[in-house]
């Protein structure tokens, strides 16, 4: 008699700032215990975010939902045990304080782990996205070039190619300069 395993989509809640330890952890016990065919997704929705610091354009990682990691698995026997007792976890989100003993868990819907994991793609795929808009006639603050910690103000915006055009005041006349977006800061 075989059965058709059907693996879902469910959500360990983790200590916050620990998701990155509990995929570790979870992911060490799938290879010790042979799981994969019971586990077969551990994932942590991250997305790109731009900061300017020194200068200089730097990336970093952000946990997309602080406190959980998603798992697909076939969440049957002893698999909601084993992830129960993985340090750092709190347990499934869905669950109440009766069902944290009986090992239920409540998997997600399709249309979540579309949005979720369309999310997730669609930031890893994205280029940056200019988070604080500009608009022509804004002053701004140039904070990197041969111009930095100059002041001008916007008088073009190309979206596309990430381009200002900032009118500087440089020996008492206005000059127009092409700058990226990173290159200023909105005063």
């Amino acid at each position: 008699m075989s059965e058709q395993v059907q693996k879902e989509w469910y959500v360990v809640r983790a200590i916050g700032g620990k998701e990155k330890k509990v995929k570790e952890y979870i992911e060490t016990e799938i290879r010790h215990r042979h799981l994969e065919d019971r586990i077969t997704q551990v994932l942590i929705p991250t997305e790109k975010v731009f900061t300017i610091r020194n200068g200089k354009k730097v990336s970093k990682d952000k946990v997309s939902y602080p406190g959980y990691v998603l798992v697909e698995a076939d969440f049957t026997g002893d698999i909601p045990h084993i992830l129960r007792n993985i340090p750092n976890v709190l347990g499934f989100l869905g669950d109440s304080r009766e069902d944290s003993r009986s090992m239920k868990a409540t998997p997600l819907r399709g249309t979540e782990v579309a949005r979720i994991l369309g999310r997730v793609d669609e930031l890893s795929a994205s280029e940056e996205e200019n988070e604080i808009p500009f608009i022509v006639g804004e002053t701004v603050k140039v904070t990197d070039g041969p111009f930095q910690s100059f002041s001008g103000t916007i008088e073009a915006v190309d979206n596309t190619r990430k381009k200002l055009t900032v009118s500087v005041k440089i020996f008492g006349r206005k000059t127009p300069m092409e700058l990226g977006f990173t290159q200023v800061e909105k005063e």
